[in-house]
């Protein structure tokens, strides 16, 4: 009976092992730095404006009053289309977790302008899809800030959701304490 006992004990805690990493993997946590997959506060390691300070728009600080923002920069191009359907998926499942700002780049839009200057996460060229994802997080003074993390990549679903399950829980813990 001891050996029973003890084979359930080691299988019983493999399985909270093996579910503990995938909860891990589902509900990836960023940290804030300069990092390629860092929360930043200032332009990242890998930008030509590295440390710079960032120029948030507006119209993102008004719209981070009341949940992240996700701001997607795009053509009708095939080399868009898989990050366009992705976003479009995400938004009819998780709509009510951010702000949506989906803006063409044919150059109609002033903050199409705005957002890729501000969000840009190499400096330089700017190129399309822009993803960015924008909330609240502690700086390195311990001040909460506007954060964001961006990229010029098609990165499918499993990224965008990981950012916004990421950028939600962040706002969530931080936002009482932000004075704009």
């Amino acid at each position: 009976m001891g050996i029973v006992k003890k084979a359930v004990g080691i299988v019983s805690l493999i399985a909270v092992c093996i579910l503990a990493y995938g909860f891990n993997a589902m509900g990836a946590e960023y940290s804030v730095g300069s990092g390629n997959d860092d929360w930043w506060t200032k332009y990242p390691d890998q930008s030509t404006g590295v440390g710079g300070e960032v120029n948030h728009p507006a119209w993102v600080l008004d719209a981070l009053g009341s949940k992240p923002v996700v701001i997607y920069v795009h053509k009708g191009c095939s080399y868009c289309a898989p990050q366009t359907a992705a976003l479009t998926k995400i938004e009819d499942e998780m709509g009510d977790k951010f702000t949506y700002f989906n803006i063409s780049a044919d150059g109609t839009d002033e903050r199409m302008g705005e957002a890729m200057q501000a969000y840009d996460p190499n400096g330089g060229t700017m190129y399309v899809p822009l993803t960015v994802i924008v909330t609240l997080a502690p700086n390195s003074e311990g001040k909460v800030v506007p954060v964001w993390h961006s990229t010029e990549e098609v990165t499918g679903e499993d990224w965008i959701k990981n950012y916004i399950e990421d950028a939600s829980a962040k706002y969530s813990e931080n936002s009482a304490n932000w004075n704009k």
